[in-house]
């Protein structure tokens, strides 16, 4: 019986015969070092696999000449036929296979994903741009939250409605923006009737707009009217309309924040039917984002990017100022421009519990002001350095007007780049915005693109004015924020819903208070980082959830392939 069994022995014996066989070689070609390719003859002299000479000296003409001297040629078989049959296989399976990668690759969508705080997105071949996104990032996705024509409504019949709900829209535009919003939405779940929300008077700006002042009202009722009915009144039978205001029985109160859309069915509901004519307040963030239905969250963007239109002497406003940005120099070519929201008012700066450059008046001055308006906060005063030292690590104060300068720069932005400052009151005044102002000359507000006339209807209704800068900020060629908000979070979001073709820069302020806090960063590194950091930070597309509302990023709920 045979046995084919290993034994070390054995192999280090056949290894030593084999050696001895080669060292006996006396052939010319062995001896001049070079690989013979003679076969064997038969005894007339001829031999014996002509093909497969000529076909081994095909393969040896395709192999590097390393390869040349490899005793391993002469123990391939005598017919090549079917190793180059393997090879052609082998290469074509190769061919389909990167054919199919790149069919996958050209039909998968463009979508940056997220790894913890890095954001990770597919390369693109198109050269950077300092005005906007790559071009293969925005053909991907598309808008659909607009009204579907020629489809059949399922609202019902007025008689049937479940009762009238009434908010107050508090806070600024762009909270106010964001209440109106998410009214149409709780009509829409609890198949009630809205009445036209009331823009509530703002404690800060003192401002008495009214609904009519600034949106189109007959076309947010007839873009909303296959979804919601909206009714610009309290119904005439309902006569006693302060008690909307006033009377505790008729207002829902407990409606918790980011609630999702089974609490107002369970909760909400029967009030509505029971009163028929309810308020909600208060209203502020009072929905959730992935606990209601998409459709609910896509009925929210038809409000916001369709429904809502300023009425139409804003818009020509903010067209005119738009046009003169870009034809700032008098060029016969529109220029690009940037818009940016420079968020360093006085409140905001004392509410960010911050600590900023200044001198011991003016910081003794905040320490004042901020005792009195939050001092529950303040306390004594002794915390607070540590907590701003921590909030600034981690990105969480404004960043100064300096601080963009320098980054815009690293950026790559020139000294003659046209700026819109959309701010109120910047705290520090003109010399806090001096460094800004000697690095981008080209700094304009509305104020000095237009004239105190054409501003006068403007300045009745301060909302008007934050209209303005919403319109230009939003038809910007670049977006820059430096702070958190409701109207930078708007404004990137419609953007991103318009084709992500639009940039629109998201500083990592962490990053800017490492690299400035860095007395041994030089120049050149700090530019590599600003610039590394920032290429992916510009509304590319992304998921909305779990690490977006739909205000700032309407990918999932509103927009389709």
């Amino acid at each position: 019986n045979l046995k084919l069994a290993f034994s070390p022995k054995r192999a280090t014996a056949e290894l030593r015969h084999s050696a001895s066989i080669g060292s006996r070689s006396n052939s010319p070609s062995a001896a001049s070092g070079t690989t013979s390719f003679d076969y064997p003859a038969d005894d007339d002299g001829r031999d014996r696999h002509p093909r497969d000479r000529s076909c081994r000296s095909l393969l040896l003409s395709f192999l590097p000449r390393r390869f040349h001297a490899k005793g391993d040629l002469h123990r391939t078989p005598h017919s090549c036929r079917s190793k180059i049959s393997t090879i052609v296989f082998v290469i074509l399976c190769l061919v389909a296979a990167v054919l199919i990668y790149s069919i996958v690759q050209l039909n998968a969508p463009y979508l940056c994903r997220k790894d913890g705080i890095a954001l990770h997105c597919p390369h693109v071949k198109d050269p950077p741009s300092l005005w906007e996104n790559p071009y293969s990032a925005t053909t991907s996705w598309k808008a659909c939250a607009e009204r579907k024509e020629g489809i059949r409504s399922d609202l019902p019949s007025e008689t049937e409605t479940n009762g009238y709900i009434f908010i107050h829209a508090e806070g600024g535009l762009n909270q106010q923006r964001i209440a109106i919003c998410n009214a149409v939405a709780v009509a829409k779940i609890m198949n009630a009737t809205l009445i036209l929300p009331v823009l509530k008077q703002d404690q800060i700006w003192k401002d008495q707009t009214k609904f009519e002042d600034i949106f189109d009202v007959d076309h947010f009722i007839d873009y909303l009217k296959d979804d919601v009915r909206i009714v610009k009144d309290i119904p005439e039978w309902f006569t006693d309309s302060s008690e909307l205001f006033t009377s505790i029985k008729r207002t829902v109160k407990n409606i918790p924040k980011y609630a999702p859309a089974q609490f107002y069915i369970d909760n909400v509901l029967p009030r509505i039917k029971e009163k028929r004519v309810m308020s909600l307040k208060p209203f502020v963030d009072r929905l959730g984002y992935d606990n209601v239905p998409q459709e609910i969250n896509k009925l929210r963007c038809r409000v916001n990017y369709h429904a809502l239109k300023f009425l139409p002497h804003i818009e020509s406003m903010a067209n005119l100022l738009v046009s003169r940005m870009r034809n700032q120099t008098g060029s016969s070519n529109p220029n690009p421009f940037m818009a940016l929201h420079l968020r360093f008012e006085k409140g905001m700066v004392g509410l960010s519990f911050c600590d900023f450059v200044g001198t011991r008046v003016e910081k003794a001055l905040m320490a004042i002001y901020r005792l009195k308006e939050w001092p529950r906060r303040f306390k004594d005063g002794s915390h607070l350095w540590s907590l701003a030292l921590q909030k600034r690590k981690e990105g969480r104060c404004p960043l100064e007007p300096g601080e963009v300068a320098v980054m815009l720069r690293a950026m790559g932005y020139r000294k003659d780049t046209r700026i819109y400052v959309a701010s109120g009151q910047v705290y520090g005044g003109q010399n806090r915005l001096a460094p800004l102002k000697n690095m981008f000359p080209n700094l304009v507000t509305k104020e000095e693109l237009a004239g105190k006339s054409e501003l006068d209807e403007f300045r009745k209704h301060v909302t008007s004015l934050a209209a303005l800068d919403f319109l230009v900020c939003l038809k910007s060629d670049v977006f820059v924020m430096t702070h958190g908000g409701n109207f930078a979070k708007l404004i990137i979001g419609f953007r991103r819903y318009m084709g992500h073709r639009l940039k629109s820069i998201k500083p990592d302020k962490g990053l800017m208070s490492k690299s400035l806090g860095d007395p041994y960063m030089g120049w050149a590194t700090f530019v590599e980082d600003v610039v590394a950091t920032h290429q992916t930070r510009t509304g590319l597309p992304e998921e909305t959830f779990p690490n977006y509302d739909i205000w700032e990023n309407p990918l999932t709920p509103c927009m389709c392939r």
